[in-house]
């Protein structure tokens, strides 16, 4: 599971992630990345955590199908979060071919989009 302190929840955070951040997109997924953005709300001089956020859309399945895809995610960004800059907002929107990928193609397709944000790979 990811940690409480590395969970995106204000809406203006999301908001600030996918507006302002790079985007990268996979045939399961899109994952916007805000680069070092400093946090308002943190108190104190020490250098923010990576926060990561899900959205699943009904477009992805049913409820069950949903909760699936996003603990998948969830866990998956458990292991990545260390290799984004420190005050990084991530969003990661699972389209509707989510629901029916695997495991292995989640995290291919994370892997693929993050490389790419993170100066990686090519267009």
């Amino acid at each position: 599971m990811l940690p409480t302190e590395n969970r995106l929840r204000r809406r203006e955070d999301f908001a600030t992630a996918v507006r302002r951040g790079r985007r990268a997109g996979r045939p399961t997924l899109v994952v916007h990345l805000r680069s070092g953005a400093t946090d308002p709300h943190a108190p104190g001089e020490s250098a923010p955590s990576t926060r990561a956020g899900f959205v699943v859309s009904k477009a992805v399945g049913g409820a069950v199908v949903r909760n699936k895809v996003k603990r998948r995610l969830r866990h998956l960004m458990r292991d990545r979060v260390d290799q984004l800059p420190p005050g990084s907002l991530v969003v990661v929107r699972a389209l509707p071919g989510a629901g029916d990928a695997d495991h292995a193609q989640l995290a291919r397709d994370l892997d693929a989009a993050l490389q790419r944000l993170l100066g990686g790979g090519a267009r």
